[in-house]
């Protein structure tokens, strides 16, 4: 009920926001609404306004403005039911293709303000800048850094969270960066050389350039809750444990707890993890899971079925100003990073597997909502530059085929004829529909609903 609950309430607002911005944009240039809907199918409710008839409907993954005189009046005939000026088509150009943008447009600014207020309210996720895995044969090791160091400054600069550090080495540009230290028998200043080093992007797995120093944080994983029936109860794990090793490997991430379970499907594996103050070293056996890479890779993987999380990561706030800056960025960087994503698809660069439906986006919908309210506005957001970036596709019945069809008529000098537009608009409708067909069956294969087929 939680899922159902928190996705309708989610595509209600994407939805409302979006169409509300095609709706204003509409009013403030004088264009007459006939009617504005948030969703499709049978009119569940309608009430009218003085100009406007207002509906909602029964199937809640769409909506629509109905504006006057969408066609040329010449085309459309001499019978006009409409006055010519509050005519959509008579308008400039310019003023046209600002009310079909103004409804992606007011998704950009949907998720703007939800990172704004997450970001000045509750803050981003910060950890303490203390020392995890040293890497051997690194920049680290070679300077002396241990684990359990706390960086305390880099070039004289007071370091409060190991942010800091990262931007520092990234900044250095492989110069050497004296670092203060503080350890159980008092500080010390060590002098450690960035090096420059080959990481894949965690989401597409491209290829880039980054400074390190061979070391990371250390963020304590705990065991968050086990799965009733799981590998993880059997072997007697509990919500609480914090883990220490995995098969005799300290680890010092929750990340790095995931994947050295995930390399050792239907291994059993030793855990030693901290009790009531003492080391306690339990076995679980990995069961064996079938998962795709984001390139439709198939690998196996192990779990245990458990939830992981630290207990050292903390928030920190912005103040507004710089909050509203960083709003803007996080905003611009989903952006493009879905812009990529979109792109890679098209091209073929990454399986149409990857593409997700109505299911999936109510699968995480729940769980981000049973995290709480900020995980579930962050992920609003999201969603919210999706749809954006989504209707500004160049396809006939999305928002983005609308402007391309007024930029083609500036180029022109004259709109495309009826005619035209409308076998583009059956050829978008045909393709729109494909594409949801697949989502959909992506989303039924991810929960294996063939299964009784076979």
């Amino acid at each position: 009920m939680t899922t159902i609950i928190s996705f309708v309430v989610v595509i209600g607002v994407l939805i409302l926001i979006h169409e509300l911005g095609h709706f204003l944009a509409a009013r403030w240039a004088g264009v007459g609404v006939e009617r504005f809907s948030i969703g499709f199918g049978p009119v569940l409710l309608r009430w009218r306004g003085k100009e406007t008839e207002y509906c909602l409907s029964a199937i809640p993954m769409g909506g629509y403005v109905k504006m006057m005189g969408e066609e040329n009046p010449i085309e459309a005939g001499p019978a006009m039911p409409w006055d010519p000026a509050k005519a959509f088509a008579l308008k400039p150009l310019w003023v046209r293709f600002l009310i079909v943008f103004a409804g992606p447009g007011m998704n950009f600014v949907l998720a703007a303000v939800i990172f704004i207020a997450v970001l000045a309210t509750i803050g981003r996720p910060v950890w303490p800048a203390v020392v995890g895995r040293v890497v051997e044969g690194g920049p680290a090791a070679a300077a002396g850094i241990r684990t359990d160091d706390v960086i305390t400054a880099v070039e004289g600069r007071r370091v409060e969270y190991w942010e800091d550090v990262e931007r520092a080495v990234s900044a250095s540009d492989g110069r050497p960066l004296p670092l203060g230290l503080k350890r159980n028998d008092g500080p010390e200043t060590v002098t450690v050389t960035p090096r420059v080093t080959t990481v894949r992007d965690p989401i597409f797995k491209d290829e880039k350039t980054v400074w390190e120093i061979g070391a990371g944080p250390k963020l304590v994983p705990y065991i968050g809750a086990v799965n009733p029936g799981s590998p993880a109860e059997r072997a007697g794990l509990r919500p609480g444990d914090q883990v220490l090793a995995v098969g005799g490997r300290p680890v010092f991430t929750p990340d790095e707890l995931m994947q050295a379970i995930q390399k050792r499907p239907g291994q059993t594996i030793d855990i030693t993890v901290e009790r009531g103050g003492r080391p306690v070293t339990l076995q679980a056996t990995a069961s064996r899971f079938k998962e795709k890479g984001p390139l439709g890779q198939e690998t196996e993987v192990g779990r245990i079925g458990v939830s992981i999380v630290t207990g050292t990561v903390s928030y920190a706030a912005y103040s507004p100003p710089v909050a509203v800056w960083y709003g803007v960025v996080r905003t611009w960087d989903m952006t493009v990073l879905t812009t990529k994503g979109f792109w890679k698809i098209v091209t073929g660069q990454i399986p149409l597997s990857n593409l997700g439906g109505p299911v999936q986006i109510a699968s995480e919908t729940g769980r981000q909502a049973q995290e709480g309210t900020a995980p579930l506005a962050i992920f609003t957001a999201v969603i919210s530059v999706n749809l954006a970036v989504l209707n500004l596709l160049p396809v006939p019945m999305l928002d983005g085929g609308h402007l391309f069809f007024f930029l083609v008529e500036a180029v022109l000098g004259r709109p495309l004829s009826v005619r035209k537009r409308e076998l583009a608009q059956q050829v978008g409708f045909v393709l729109l529909m494909l594409i949801m067909v697949l989502a959909l069956y992506n989303d039924l294969v991810r929960l294996d609903a063939f299964r009784f087929f076979k």
